[in-house]
């Protein structure tokens, strides 16, 4: 595989995008933070089936970090990143400095309503804003026909689609299915910061989470399901546990027996937060 072009100004970014166009090619996009794992390969590979070509964004977005999180600590790897993406195939990484994205006197946010309510936000109350910010700016910068988002991260998930409803953004959201390792455990770059043995903790999380949503679907009570949930999860090793929620799949309101629904989690082991989520079928 031939390595990708790296573009690290919005320009250069544009100049090649527009040649692709010119040529009559599509173009997907894969958002990310970096730290490439295989469940960000996944989403390449997701993109390169559904366009002619692939643009990922490597960029730690300092807007949607609080001041008491990790952005300083955040894994940052772009020499393995960029040999990842030869790897995988695609064509264009885009790695814009802090300054590219946000130059002396930005002034804007976007706020998305909605799915964005509770979960995360109420942890995070700036968290979709910065996304929402960042992803749309993306999306403006690469134009792209389509982009792939991991459905690990759920609610964000539902907030970039909303988004580019509320927005009129005409890029086509596709989600792809969680990759996990042999164990379950969700594929994040966060993972670097578990020791072996906090990682045997972390992987009991989709297992207690998949016991729970088969435990809903079969009809048992939402309150009593979450609450034994939240001690298991407790009870294993986390330290302390954010939420346990059931939530409709789509727009994320209260979750109803017998409708597709999604249960998401959020908890800390030590001083890393993970987050995971299932789906609760319908009966």
């Amino acid at each position: 595989m031939n390595a990708p072009i790296v573009a690290d100004s919005v320009a250069a970014l544009r100049v090649q995008v527009r040649n692709w166009r010119l040529a009559g090619l599509r173009v997907a996009m894969v958002p990310t933070m970096g730290a490439l794992h295989d469940g960000h390969i996944s989403l390449v590979r997701i993109a390169l089936e559904r366009a002619d070509r692939c643009v990922v964004s490597i960029f730690v977005n300092p807007t949607q970090f609080a001041p008491t999180e990790d952005l300083d600590r955040y894994p940052r790897q772009l020499t393995r990143d960029l040999e990842r993406l030869r790897e995988a195939g695609a064509h264009l990484a885009f790695t814009p400095s802090v300054a590219e994205m946000y130059p002396t006197g930005f002034a804007t946010k976007i706020s998305v309503g909605g799915p964005s309510s509770g979960l995360e936000t109420d942890f995070r109350p700036n968290f979709f804003d910065g996304v929402a910010t960042v992803v749309a700016k993306l999306f403006l910068q690469a134009a792209p026909d389509c982009a792939v988002f991991g459905e690990k991260d759920y609610q964000q998930l539902c907030v970039v689609r909303q988004l580019c409803r509320d927005l009129d953004l005409p890029v086509e959201i596709v989600g792809a299915p969680t990759v996990r390792d042999a164990h379950g455990l969700a594929m994040s770059s966060r993972n670097a910061y578990l020791g072996d043995a906090e990682l045997d903790i972390a992987r009991q999380l989709n297992a207690i989470l998949r016991r729970t949503a088969a435990a809903l679907s079969a009809g048992a009570d939402e309150a009593d399901a979450i609450e034994d949930a939240t001690k298991a999860v407790i009870s294993v090793g986390f330290r302390k546990v954010d939420y346990v929620a059931a939530r409709a799949s789509v727009t994320l309101e209260p979750w109803q027996q017998n409708r597709n629904g999604r249960l998401l989690a959020a908890a800390w082991l030590g001083t890393t937060r993970l987050i995971d989520n299932v789906e609760i079928p319908s009966a």
